[in-house]
């Protein structure tokens, strides 16, 4: 069996170039790689995760449906949810709801980027299956 190791995330946007900016304003993403013409772009957010970023045909509302089938949040771990929540909401990040127990132990909240796209902040505690 080949070993498979994550590359990337796709993330279709309305407008790239904004949700770029957003990406590397709000949570310190780094841009790799641009492609100005076909408006694509691939950031790296802290801990190594790329983002390639391209223009979407089409928008759906319910794209912040976390019970919608398919791919629907990106969770984002931290040793702090208090630090993390505070340096988001500096940046103007709103969250939807309270800090609330995540599946598999530790606390989540959810937030979103600027189209929508859901993400959480995770806490795990130590010596959790999670740990890598």
């Amino acid at each position: 069996m080949p070993q498979f190791g994550a590359e990337h995330l796709g993330l279709p946007a309305s407008d790239p170039a904004g949700l770029r900016d957003w990406y590397v304003r709000v949570l310190g993403a780094n841009v790799v790689f641009a492609n100005e013409p076909a408006k694509a772009f691939f950031v790296a957010l802290p801990g190594g995760l790329l983002l390639e970023i391209y223009e979407a045909d089409s928008v759906r509302s319910e794209t912040a449906d976390n019970n919608l089938a398919g791919w629907r949040h990106l969770a984002l771990r931290v040793d702090s949810i208090e630090a993390a929540q505070a340096a988001l909401a500096a940046r103007g990040v709103a969250f939807a709801g309270p800090v609330k127990p995540a599946g598999g132990g530790g606390r989540v909240v959810f937030f979103a980027d600027a189209e929508g796209n859901l993400l959480h902040l995770v806490e795990r505690p130590p010596g959790t299956v999670f740990d890598r």
